[in-house]
């Protein structure tokens, strides 16, 4: 039996931390393996700001903020250059603005992928982007079709080759929420929808999905103009879960400070965290850089809000999981919660070398 999909989860997702200079910088990955990203997500740690979300699929020179409903916009000055290890940015404020401390959490895709639907009879729009079938992980770009009714729904190609787990959908052209399917989501996850940019808890709703769960080869999107708008560009962040790198679960908070302990599999180097089951509390993002070199870590930035860095949702990462230090409604009340997490260590590496604690 195999412990791992993946020995080095560095090759395939890495935070790095950095301090804005007004100027002009490159950010060299300090992980073990080498990390060209596709997808970069920045959020300013030490002041309020926007988060900033880019990608190689839609263009470094574009950008999206998860805090907001705006369309994407062009930022020629952001991310300059993508290296095999690095990223650069200019002089704007909203990514280097002098002194402040900034995090860029990212991600590798890698693959150029493209679905001419006609002529595959794969989904019914054409699709494009970036895969890793190995990580679990896509970029889609596609154009929708929809005019607001139930028979606008369409079906998009992801690449993956099998099942997805997580989809975040946003309309490039127009000012809607971000639209997140979690397959934990509730019983019947592709009837529900969470929002990366409110606070709601889960809803029911046929507009994003159409009511239809993915399949190994596409997503389908309703009439809904967040997730399939007429004639709208589109971007998706497709998600499939990888043994020993990536986790997309729920769990039920204990509404105590010896918290609720999560088994992935691994020892997380970044955990997502949202309340499903009620509205009022914020998404929730930690990891192992913005943290002591030693449990507990209590540092969280939010999706949803372009507010500072928090310190009040104490979390241990440990070899197999992470178990939470804390009765915070973001991340441990009496509730139920859905999270993604992604790896710093396999629980055992393919040749049985095991992680340890921080």
């Amino acid at each position: 039996m195999a412990y791992t999909d993946i020995d080095d989860p560095s090759a395939y997702f890495q935070t790095a931390l950095y301090t804005g200079n007004a100027g002009t910088q490159t950010i060299t990955n300090d992980g073990n393996s080498d990390l060209q990203p596709d997808f970069l997500w920045f959020k300013e740690r030490s002041v309020s700001g926007n988060h900033q979300l880019i990608n190689t699929v839609s263009g470094i020179n574009k950008k999206l903020m998860s805090n907001s409903t705006s369309g994407e916009g062009t930022q020629t000055n952001y991310v300059t250059a993508i290296g095999s290890d690095s990223f650069s940015i200019g002089n704007n404020n909203g990514l280097n603005q002098n002194s402040v401390t900034n995090v860029c959490w990212q991600w590798k895709a890698g693959t150029s992928f493209s679905n001419d639907a006609s002529s595959t009879s794969v989904g019914s729009l054409d699709s494009a982007g970036s895969v890793s079938t190995d990580a679990g992980f896509s970029i889609i770009s596609y154009t929708g079709a929809g005019d607001g009714q139930a028979s606008s729904t369409q079906t998009v190609a992801h690449g993956l080759g099998v099942v997805p787990q997580v989809l975040i959908v946003k309309n490039l052209a127009d000012a809607t929420n971000w639209f997140v399917y979690h397959h934990k989501n509730t019983s019947t996850p592709a009837t529900d929808v969470l929002y990366l940019n409110l606070t709601n808890a889960t809803g029911d709703d046929n507009g994003p999905w159409n009511d239809v769960a993915p399949t190994s080869s596409v997503f389908t999107v309703g009439g809904d103009n967040g997730t399939n708008g007429n004639g709208d560009g589109m971007i998706a962040y497709c998600f499939a879960e990888k043994q020993g790198y990536s986790k997309f679960g729920s769990y039920t908070g204990n509404g105590n400070a010896d918290g609720t302990f999560v088994y992935t599999g691994f020892k997380p180097a970044m955990v997502i965290c949202k309340k499903s089951s009620a509205a009022g509390t914020n998404w929730g993002i930690i990891d192992n850089k913005r943290a002591n070199s030693f449990n507990q870590i209590s540092a969280m930035l939010n999706p949803n809000s372009n507010g500072t860095e928090g310190a009040n949702n104490n979390c241990d990462f440990v070899s197999n999981g992470f178990k939470w230090r804390t009765s915070d409604g973001n991340s441990n009340a009496s509730a139920t919660y859905i999270y993604m997490a992604f790896a710093e260590n396999p629980f055992v590496t393919s040749t049985g070398i095991p992680a340890t604690a921080r």
